[in-house]
């Protein structure tokens, strides 16, 4: 008979080997993409694939600056993510605050009808829209990329679960002491606000970055596109006897990868931890 200890280790390893099979299952198209992006279009299609290249090239990367304005997208993509990401910060966080820790009157249900839109699919609203922001000029121009999106209804729930948990007394402690109320939004209560800040960064910069639909409608301007429909428009220019760009979309893919990564760098050690606070109930 098995004792519990050898029980518990045999558990461990069985896990342990589980999550390593699916960390090599889900790393495996992310190696051969950085590999492909070296390679050269006769061997991106070489069957069974490698992830060494054999004739390693650059070619990918300096025709993506060339032959597309790939370094145009990606400024607009990154400084329409971090714009957005900033103002979802601050207005999800402001009204969470005011959701959980104040009381007046119509709170519950304006909470409700604001939580109730979630539901409403993002589709069945492009429409109404784009006649707004064609009607406010804002058509092709980056507000409309911005603007729309600063105060998501999820966002606030998510910060109004999370701030529900800290204790009201420090807020009592900080208004004896003389603080606004927004000093007190600001300077006691974001603070502590961290671990909820990082998920819901990741989940804005994640959603903006990856944003397709919503970028393909309003902008026009070849210059004025994000990287999701730059990418496509890179596989529609595909010109008689022009070699189509697999590997320069492995290319430009790879480096899209890298602003991702760099942020749950940074707030990983409090992403897990906001997202599991925030579904505390009061």
């Amino acid at each position: 008979m098995v004792e519990p200890k050898s029980q518990k280790l045999l558990g461990t390893l069985i896990l342990n080997l589980a999550v390593a099979l699916g960390g090599i299952i889900m790393a495996w198209p992310i190696l051969w993409m950085i590999s492909a992006s070296f390679k050269r279009l006769n061997e991106i299609y070489t069957f069974p694939p490698t992830i060494i290249p054999r004739n390693f090239t650059l070619g990918n990367y300096q025709r993506l600056f060339t032959d597309w304005p790939f370094g145009r997208w990606y400024i607009n993509s990154l400084a329409v993510a971090v714009l957005v990401t900033l103002a979802v910060l601050f207005f999800t966080s402001l009204a969470g605050f005011g959701f959980a820790k104040y009381r007046f009157r119509g709170r519950q249900p304006l909470f409700m009808v604001m939580l109730s839109s979630t539901m409403i699919p993002f589709e069945l609203i492009l429409i109404p829209l784009f006649i707004l922001m064609s009607r406010l000029g804002w058509t092709n121009s980056y507000q409309s990329l911005i603007i729309p999106f600063m105060a998501p209804a999820l966002g606030i729930f998510l910060m109004r679960q999370y701030i529900s948990t800290l204790p009201s007394e420090l807020m009592e402690a900080a208004r004896i002491d003389g603080a606004t109320e927004f000093s007190i939004y600001w300077r006691v209560m974001l603070p502590l606000m961290r671990p909820v800040l990082a998920a819901q960064a990741i989940l804005t910069f994640l959603g903006s970055w990856n944003s397709y639909l919503w970028p393909l409608t309003v902008m026009r301007n070849r210059d004025s596109m994000t990287l999701p429909v730059g990418m496509v428009s890179m596989m529609g220019s595909i010109t008689a006897g022009s070699e189509p760009p697999v590997g320069a979309s492995m290319a430009a893919a790879t480096l899209i990868t890298i602003p991702v990564i760099i942020v749950f760098l940074f707030v990983q050690r409090y992403y897990i931890s906001g997202l599991t606070a925030a579904g505390v109930k009061e």
